[in-house]
């Protein structure tokens, strides 16, 4: 049987993020002509107002420590980091024969997609296959409109000129959390709103407990329980008004309370696209909509917002469509971190799943404090927490808070994805001293002798 790719088959891919670029690649191995509409630059939001300027910040709060800060400075650092990433991507674009259209896309059929050039010229393009990765925009309310000067998104933060006095961050999801931390670190004062009893409400709760009680220790002002109800600006700040009636003036305000996906106005239910009532496009496991020959991808599908399943749903997209070997989208094998400090990885199973009662699993938790390489480096809050099946001794689950906890958490990840077992986790070399020492001995605690 002929494959589909054994022809020239047409791509057009609506989107330049993580889902967009790593599946145009993927096309083009794959021997596809491939055309990708982007608005906003190579690397979507991931790259230029997300992931990497964030975590960018973040690593420079943690290198300035109570030095100076100039943030016009640190600021076009962050972006010129993000441009260059950018350029790498779009210089992988044009080596693999990726055509490039700046501009808008919108369907006007399953296989037709009509491109808006900057210049606002318009052309047809034709599509044996299309791909959506057009991704989400900050969510904002009514109440809370940002003005880019004192009321901001977290994708308009990095256009300030000055250190905020005081900022008020509302929302304590992982957004919230990190971008609180990281000016709290470059000698902000920082008021963290949270509707909720801890921050990081969606995250493992030892782990967000670690992460809140640093977050106080270091002087963050933390307001669990207290919803937003307002934001509103003065002549020399803002005032954040909480439902309760209580009120916190601040210099700025961030908001981090959520996305949107960016679905409306592109033709996808005149296509036959299914959304959900949020909006977002409904996929399968190997990223196919309900119109045939349409794929989507990332934030726009709200299957997991991360970077790595984007780029995954991407990828498996074009392997799908273009008759290549495919293994459906497995989240239960994601690894994920918040860049906090220390940070916190995940894999697997959850507390709150084990919590519900799903399975029969064992855990144990095992303090980074007795560790004789935490000791040398000074680190006295984290854990290693493994979850092991009932029986079989099968690694299902992990959860790492420590300093690069997003480097930690890779073996775990090899044990969930091959089902290793905790015994042979245990039987594995690891270096002494080493953090990696506390995974094996965590392995170790699990192991049944009857």
């Amino acid at each position: 049987m002929e494959s589909v790719n054994a022809r020239t088959t047409s791509v057009v891919i609506l989107g330049g993020g993580p889902g967009g670029y790593e599946a145009a690649l993927v096309a083009a191995q794959l021997g596809a002509g491939v055309t990708l509409v982007d608005r906003d630059g190579l690397g979507g939001a991931a790259v230029l107002t997300d992931c990497v300027p964030s975590k960018a910040l973040i690593s420079v709060a943690d290198e300035l420590a109570d030095d100076a800060c100039e943030l016009v400075a640190v600021n076009r650092r962050i972006s010129a980091l993000a441009a260059a990433q950018s350029h790498d991507i779009a210089t992988r674009m044009e080596r693999a024969g990726v055509r490039v259209v700046k501009g808008t896309g919108r369907l006007l059929s399953d296989s037709v997609v009509e491109a808006t050039g900057a210049d606002g010229t318009t052309e047809q393009l034709h599509a044996d296959v299309v791909l959506v990765s057009t991704g989400a925009t900050p969510r904002v309310m009514a109440t809370a409109q940002p003005d880019g000067e004192r009321v901001l998104t977290w994708q308009q933060i990095y256009d300030l000129t000055e250190l905020p006095e005081h900022l008020v961050v509302v929302g304590s999801g992982v957004t919230g959390a990190e971008l609180a931390q990281a000016y709290l670190g470059l000698g902000a004062r920082v008021t963290l709103v949270s509707s909720r009893d801890r921050v990081l409400p969606g995250e493992d709760a030892d782990a967000a407990l670690v992460i809140e009680n640093v977050f106080r220790r270091r002087g963050m002002d933390v307001l669990s329980r207290s919803r937003m109800a307002s934001v509103t600006r003065t002549d020399s700040g803002v005032v954040v008004t909480l439902e309760d009636g209580r009120t916190v003036t601040g210099s700025h305000a961030m908001l981090a309370v959520g996305s949107v996906p960016q679905t409306r106005g592109i033709g996808l239910e005149e296509a036959g696209v299914t959304l959900t009532r949020s909006g977002h496009i409904e996929v399968d496991r190997v990223s196919r909509t309900s119109a045939r020959g349409v794929y989507a991808a990332g934030d726009c599908t709200g299957v997991l917002p991360l970077a790595s399943v984007a780029a995954m749903q991407g990828r498996i997209a074009m392997w799908h469509a273009l008759g290549d070997a495919v293994a459906p989208l497995n989240l239960g094998v994601v690894s994920a971190n918040i860049f906090t400090d220390p940070e916190i990885a995940t894999v697997g199973i959850s507390q709150a799943q084990l919590d519900s009662g799903l399975g029969d699993v064992d855990s144990v938790l095992l303090p980074l404090a007795g560790n004789a390489r935490a000791k040398m480096l000074g680190i006295t809050d984290g854990f290693v927490k493994l979850f092991s099946r009932k029986g079989s001794g099968t690694v299902c689950g992990g959860v790492v808070v420590a300093p690069r906890a997003s480097e930690l958490i890779f073996p775990v990840t090899l044990a969930v994805q091959h089902r290793l077992s905790v015994d042979q986790v245990a039987s594995t070399f690891t270096v002494y001293p080493s953090l990696t020492g506390s995974i094996a001995e965590a392995a170790r605690q699990l192991h049944h002798t009857g």
